[in-house]
């Protein structure tokens, strides 16, 4: 970890129901600033688990911390105002009919004026390489453009800590590398849930892999990441 620490898990165990077997065991990481972190494990291994409890989405036992808060009932609003959270589907994410309306919700959300929010919208939109998108209607994009527009949405506000869930799904080779440039040139701390090592080593120099639910290796090996997953 480098620097303050974003997100921290601090023996965290998550069960969806009292006294079932849990999803996540005794898990203890953190992220520094702008760090860059692959979450990897195979189907079942507790990923979107783990990114839906650093926002207060799922009960937990231990503690989690972002940008300085504990993760609680009190203050899940202001945790999901510093993250900027990438669902596996995009549909999932995206309220408004128009791109640029969905995009500007955000900042518009924390008080900023209506054309100031549209603005940064319209400057996300741009950096995302999707500017010429702003006032289509968010029914006619394809998967890969509303994927660029949830993660606009996601980014518009500037968050300290960027969590992505599958962010290369149904996207083909030239999308992948297309997104994985877009990623580099944020300075958010990110922690990439994927099951694509290659998109993750263009942009991450750190490696967590999950097998049951708890940490099995944490370090900047992708060969030893790939070799744990049996790649």
């Amino acid at each position: 970890m480098s620097g303050p620490r974003v997100l921290g898990f601090d023996g965290v165990t998550v069960r969806y129901q009292p006294g079932s077997v849990p999803v996540l065991t005794g898990v203890t990481f953190a992220l520094g600033q702008a760090e860059r972190a692959a979450l990897v494990g195979l189907n079942g291994s507790g990923k979107t688990t783990l990114l839906l409890a650093a926002v207060g989405l799922v009960g937990h036992d231990g503690l989690i911390e972002v940008d300085g808060l504990q993760v609680g009932r009190r203050t899940a609003a202001e945790v999901r105002r510093r993250t900027g959270f990438l669902f596996n589907a995009p549909e999932d994410q995206i309220l408004f009919p128009q791109v640029i309306e969905d995009v500007a919700f955000g900042p518009m959300r924390q008080g900023e004026p209506r054309d100031a929010a549209y603005r940064g919208a319209a400057e996300m939109l741009d950096r995302m390489g999707v500017s010429g998108l702003a006032r289509h209607p968010v029914q006619h994009l394809s998967h890969g453009q509303k994927q660029r527009v949830a993660l606009a949405g996601a980014l518009v506000n500037q968050p300290p800590l960027l969590l992505l869930d599958e962010p290369t799904s149904s996207l083909d080779p030239p999308g992948r590398r297309a997104l994985a440039r877009v990623l580099d040139g944020f300075g958010a701390a990110m922690l990439v849930a994927t099951h694509d090592l290659e998109f993750a080593g263009r942009f991450c120099r750190r490696f967590l892999v999950l097998d049951a639910g708890r940490i099995a290796y944490d370090g900047p090996d992708r060969l030893a990441a790939e070799r744990l997953l049996g790649s």
